[in-house]
């Protein structure tokens, strides 16, 4: 029960990502919004670090290179391109889209771990791509992507495609080290690639600090504290006692929450072509997660992608 309370509480803070990233947009540029908040996060996750054991012998070269590419092409798009997209599409789609996660996820297994890429997943991938275009307020009879969300719920996909990467090729990183350090030197590799940018392009955030509002506060210290330190930790305590599927059709709160924080916090209101994009993308997520594990006699044994879960979150 402990372990299922820790799930509803970070995924919880998940949700709270999308309509923190409006509070802050105003004054912290995009960069900055992911990078401040992990720098303070991979600090405070050192006593953690150092208190487990030191792992066994491993070549540095490799594991630099994995964690390169785990930060460059997995927590990079994720976070950032879930930020960008999220500033020029609703709150509210953000917390629709985050449902093709493991539809992607399912996709990058296919890639990296060998898994068979089955009917139902060919029929998830294109129901969740037509929810995506629903959501995204196409005007489909003069084909007119003005006035739209489609750009930002582009990246917002995008984003989902990085975490999904994570995910995926995140299994190898997990082969010498623990979910905690992992998560710990994923973050150092992503801070120290950011650091110059954010440095050169948005370094006036700096010189603005001061003249942060409430509502900046409340979002940037709702996303150091919550979004990338507590949620994570308790992440990782829940994965000690339930199986990654549980954790992943968890997943499904984000969206639960995500909507009613959008709505109450900012005044969000989807119009219902959107809902009906959203169903879409529900149902192919369920295709995936639920559908794939009730015919296993039906086909050879083949791990679900939502097994290799790895401490990536959302």
């Amino acid at each position: 029960m402990r372990s299922w309370f820790y799930l509803f509480c970070c995924n919880l803070m998940w949700a709270m990502q999308f309509t923190c990233i409006k509070l802050v947009q105003d004054q912290v540029g995009p960069m900055f919004t992911v990078w401040g908040p992990m720098t303070l996060a991979m600090l405070m996750l050192i006593p953690f670090v150092i208190r487990e054991e030191t792992p066994g012998k491993t070549r540095p070269l490799e594991v630099a290179r994995i964690y390169f590419v785990l930060a460059a092409f997995g927590v990079f798009p994720a976070q950032v391109m879930m930020t960008w997209g999220t500033r020029l599409s609703l709150a509210s789609n953000a917390a629709l889209l985050n449902l093709t996660l493991p539809v992607a996820t399912a996709m990058f297994a296919v890639i990296f771990l060998r898994e068979r890429m089955t009917l139902v997943r060919w029929i998830s991938f294109a129901v969740a791509i037509a929810g995506v275009l629903l959501c995204s307020g196409i005007d489909f009879h003069g084909l007119s992507f003005g006035g739209s969300y489609f750009y930002g719920n582009l990246l917002i996909l995008a984003a989902t495609l990085g975490a999904a990467f994570y995910n995926s090729y995140g299994k190898k990183a997990l082969a010498f080290h623990s979910p905690m350090r992992m998560l710990f030197w994923t973050y150092v590799a992503l801070c120290s690639m950011m650091a110059p940018i954010v440095l050169i392009e948005e370094r006036d955030v700096f010189l603005r600090i001061p003249r942060f509002t409430l509502q900046t506060w409340i979002g940037m210290a709702l996303l150091v504290f919550f979004h990338n330190y507590l949620s994570m930790i308790l992440f990782l305590k829940a994965l000690k006692n339930l199986d990654a599927i549980q954790a992943a059709l968890s997943n499904y709160l984000i969206t639960f929450f995500g909507l009613p924080i959008a709505a109450i916090w900012l005044h969000e209101k989807l119009s219902a072509t959107a809902i009906v994009g959203g169903v879409l993308v529900l149902c192919s997520t369920l295709a995936i997660t639920v559908w794939e594990e009730i015919l296993p006699a039906r086909r050879p044994a083949s791990g679900s992608s939502a097994d290799y879960q790895t401490a990536a979150g959302p």
